[in-house]
């Protein structure tokens, strides 16, 4: 399954719903401040490269999060929705984002002079990616020291069908050419203060967070975690009935990834309401267009394995008059049959902040589970803070 972009009917139809609005409430949206208004007006005119420009000067993941932003943002706050539907707006700069990388002279990043000073950014994802950027802008010399073995973060348990990995390293390829950006991958750093030693005046840790978190029941070393399961799939590939434990994003990634593997049967097992699932439209929709089973106020108790198939043991759930979830006394059943299980249940961080002078952070580390652009504002928000403290010195 690949990805599909707005073909020249369909960009020139979003475009053209444009109501230009002069308040901009779409850049109010946008956690990076990009603003549809602009660089809709900029395509409008077809001047794609300065529409391109636009999207960079505020997101250095122009394409990845047109490819991936869900509807909560811009989207929700575009007013044509009050007359029939809201711009695709996440689909438009990816396809203009698209034109550019695939034009005779895609948009480079402009070499700036060095003012002198080095910086170490802790992890590649959104928020190392953002915090890089922005800390190019203002001359710093950027070392960016990833502990995995390829660029991206969390990016890189987006199911490809969203998110192709070619665009991943284009993107962080942008920044590194023709600037003052070294990367290091294979290159875990738990000591920043050792990095303060080597010779760099500040770092900038974007870590992400680290740890899967668990449910702590009977037979959940049985369970594949879903950091593994998105980041390699075809390992973990089965054909029959796939379960998955969680119902948020992730877990609706690793469902239909899943489908799209070969399983048969696609079952999620979330503790609470439909209503209470943490996924926007779009994803509601996929699940359904993948056929996969939501089976809500579900806690699943146990897990157990007979040969080569899983058993798990679950209750029933429901809110207590304190609003509490709570199980439902003498309503666990075995379900056997299945061949795989994911859990799904989100990350949190493994380690607390290392308080020290010219020691900053940024991303999902300081701010738990967020989008890409999210990440990508809180990273660029930290070399600002490292701008600042620099210029103040001088």
């Amino acid at each position: 399954m690949s990805v599909t972009y707005l073909n020249k009917a369909q960009f020139s139809a979003e475009l053209e719903k444009c109501l230009q609005c002069p308040t901009k409430p779409c850049e109010k949206a946008c956690p990076v401040k990009c603003s549809p208004h602009d660089f809709i007006a900029a395509a409008k005119e077809n001047n794609i490269k300065r529409a391109g420009a636009l999207i960079l000067a505020q997101n250095p993941l122009g394409e990845t999060c047109g490819l991936i932003c869900p509807d909560k943002f811009c989207m929700r706050a575009c007013l044509r929705q009050y007359i029939d539907m809201p711009i695709r707006i996440p689909a438009v700069q990816a396809e203009i984002m698209r034109r550019i990388r695939k034009s005779d002279a895609p948009e480079r990043v402009k070499k700036i002079s060095s003012n002198g000073y080095k910086v170490a950014v802790v992890g590649a994802g959104p928020a190392g990616i953002g915090a890089t950027a922005e800390l190019i802008k203002y001359g710093f010399a950027v070392t960016v020291f990833e502990r995995e073995s390829s660029l991206g973060g969390a990016l890189n348990m987006i199911p490809i069908a969203r998110l192709p990995r070619e665009i991943i390293a284009y993107e962080w390829q942008r920044l590194s050419e023709n600037t003052a950006v070294e990367i290091c991958l294979n290159m875990p750093i738990s000591d920043y203060n050792s990095l303060l030693q080597q010779g760099f005046d500040a770092v900038i840790a974007a870590l992400g967070e680290q740890k899967s978190r668990t449910l702590g029941i009977d037979g959940e070393y049985w369970m594949i975690d879903y950091t593994d399961y998105l980041k390699n799939p075809q390992q973990y590939a089965a054909g029959g009935h796939v379960g998955i434990i969680g119902g948020g994003a992730a877990a609706v990634d690793c469902a239909t990834t899943a489908a799209n593997n070969g399983a048969k049967h696609v079952e999620m097992f979330v503790r609470r309401r439909l209503s209470d699932m943490r996924i926007t439209p779009a994803e509601r929709n996929l699940l359904l267009e993948k056929q996969v089973d939501i089976t809500t106020m579900t806690r699943v108790t146990k897990v157990e394995k007979n040969e080569d198939m899983l058993t798990i043991y679950t209750c029933k759930t429901q809110f207590n008059e304190e609003g509490r979830l709570q199980d439902v006394p003498q309503t666990e059943v075995a379900r056997s049959g299945l061949s795989l299980l994911i859990s799904a249940l989100g990350s949190t961080r493994t380690e607390e902040p290392q308080e020290a002078e010219n020691i900053f952070y940024a991303g999902d580390f300081v701010n738990g589970g967020s989008t890409a652009v999210e990440a990508v504002a809180s990273g660029k928000k930290a070399a600002m803070f490292v701008a600042q403290k620099f210029k103040q010195s001088e």
